[in-house]
């Protein structure tokens, strides 16, 4: 408390006293006049002497009250005053003390920071010595190592004077007698590894996918969606067009479709990349004509309904093959995109109906090497998920599959499977590999996928391109639809063992440069002819 407060508590006590002093005179002269009037009657003279005595009582009352208010305020005064010092004196040596305490953490702080400086300056120091150390040893070692490249340059010529050869001669010399050295050892020994690998591992793999397809019995029909609306007559097709080709513009603008209306009798094409945008077009154009009113509010009408059918039946796909393959707990997004491949082909292949039996053959696969069953199926149903969007995002189905399965907290062991069924990634898992190879054998099986002709024709050029540039063919020839390639050498350039290098070299060629389902057998061969003529 300030002294300037403390006089303001002695000033407000004083008052009150003073108004009590008031109050009591006031409160006598009340009472007097009542005296006054109560008595008037019995007399003047005696309610002036009553009134002039209690006067008196009361003045002198007044009196004592005002001397022991007095006192009792300078005694409170004292009292007040004396706590305002000691509460004054109290603060001051609690503020001393919280003053010394501050300095000396102060000098604590800046000691300690002296010392920080003093380690980061001898910490500097030693960095800038072993800088210049530094430096030293490496125009040391730079110097050292020119001496020694001026050493083997001199060595190199004085050798290839002494030699009579150039260092390319010479080395071009050691790797022709090294290579017809060991020409015969290194292909002896390649068809050694080849042989061992046959009949270790393609003996087993064998059994374990023959016994898989065996297993999986299930029909299968070669489907491609065909975007071609019957129409029960050709005035049909003018109502299609509309006025000034409103209706036909409507459905192209709210599909995304285009409609192509040629001189097909009862027909009208739909062409679109998207499958799903085309089958809702479809579904509503089908649905416009059975109707028989079209125009731009009915079609944008009957599109949105055509829209929540396919949704439906999207979902139902979905979960059917879940239910057929017996896969569980998928996510229902997952589910959804399951049913958008349903409408998705690959070389005319039903991208949903392949997954299904990638499915049921990993699994088999994985049942006869004592393998997680269900998780390869999982991983086989989900392999190509990522067709369901690429042709609505960037990126290749792989990619999208992977992104996709990560997105829904799917198992590693499946995003592994996805990632690498093509081979773009490593697969880390027995499961991975199972999926990659019921993924071959279900697309490379004779009639599972169909290719265009111009792709057909390019691929088999390419395989007999491949044979005619290796040295020493003589000609080549694709056979078995591109499954097998067989070439001719010239027995004069190429011996025996140089056909084992060779088979080599062209598959390796094959599989880094051309895309084809299942694999291709490369038969070389070598014969010699001698043809006479008896006369």
């Amino acid at each position: 408390m300030t002294i300037t407060h403390i006089e303001n508590r002695i000033l407000e006590v004083i008052a009150i006293n003073w108004l009590k002093m008031i109050v009591s005179l006031l409160i006598g002269l009340a009472a007097g006049t009542a005296a006054v009037i109560l008595y008037y009657r019995k007399g003047i003279s005696k309610a002036q002497k009553e009134l002039g005595e209690k006067t008196a009582r009361q003045q002198h009352e007044a009196e004592q009250l005002l001397g022991e208010a007095q006192k009792a305020g300078e005694q409170r005064k004292r009292e007040l005053l004396l706590q305002a010092k000691e509460e004054i004196h109290k603060a001051r040596l609690d503020l001393e003390r919280e003053v010394r305490d501050r300095k000396a953490e102060l000098t604590r702080d800046r000691s300690r920071m002296d010392q920080k400086e003093e380690a980061l300056d001898r910490k500097v120091e030693a960095q800038e010595r072993s800088e210049k150390e530094l430096l030293q040893r490496l125009a040391e070692a730079k110097a050292r190592q020119e001496q020694i490249e001026q050493l083997r340059q001199q060595k190199q010529l004085e050798l290839e004077r002494v030699a009579g050869l150039s260092m390319e001669e010479a080395h071009a010399l050691v790797l022709e007698t090294a290579r017809n050295t060991y020409r015969h050892d290194l292909a002896v020994m390649l068809k050694q590894m080849e042989d061992e690998a046959r009949e270790t591992a393609e003996l087993k793999a064998k059994e374990i996918v023959v016994t898989a397809i065996q297993r999986y019995s299930a029909d299968y029909v070669s489907e491609s969606t065909v975007s071609v609306v019957t129409l029960p007559n050709d005035e049909m097709k003018g109502r299609i067009i509309g006025r000034e080709g409103r209706n036909i513009r409507a459905i192209e603008t709210i599909t995304g479709v285009d409609v192509i209306i040629d001189d097909t009798p009862e027909a009208v094409i739909l062409s679109s990349f998207d499958p799903i945008r085309r089958e809702i077009a479809r579904m509503a154009l089908e649905k416009l004509i059975q109707d028989g009113r079209i125009h731009p509010a009915r079609i944008e009408e009957m599109t949105q309904k055509a829209s929540r059918e396919l949704d439906q039946r999207i979902k139902a796909e979905g979960e059917k093959a879940c239910f057929d393959t017996g896969v569980m707990g998928l996510h229902p997004e997952l589910v959804k995109m399951l049913g958008r491949l349903h409408f998705r082909t690959s070389y005319g292949q039903n991208a949903l109906q392949h997954s299904e039996e990638v499915s049921w053959i990993a699994g088999m696969m994985a049942a006869e090497l004592g393998l997680d069953v269900d998780m390869a199926k999982r991983a086989g149903l989900l392999h190509d998920i990522g067709k369901a969007l690429d042709f609505e995002q960037e990126g290749t189905h792989i990619q999208l599959g992977a992104n996709l399965a990560r997105k829904y907290k799917e198992n590693p062991i499946v995003i592994n499977a996805i990632a690498s069924h093509h081979g773009d990634v490593q697969a880390n898992s027995l499961i991975s590999c199972l999926v990659a190879a019921a993924d071959a054998v279900s697309a490379a099986r004779p009639g599972a996928r169909r290719e265009n002709l111009e792709t057909y024709v390019k691929r088999i050029e390419r395989l007999e391109e491949i044979a005619n540039q290796t040295e020493g063919v003589e000609k080549s020839y694709a056979i078995q639809a591109g499954r097998e390639l067989r070439v001719m050498v010239v027995p004069d350039k190429v011996s025996d063992d140089d056909m084992v290098l060779m088979a080599h070299d062209i598959c390796k060629q094959i599989e880094e440069e051309l895309n084809y389902p299942g694999q291709i057998k490369v038969n070389i061969i070598r014969e010699t002819r001698v043809t006479d003529f008896a006369k």
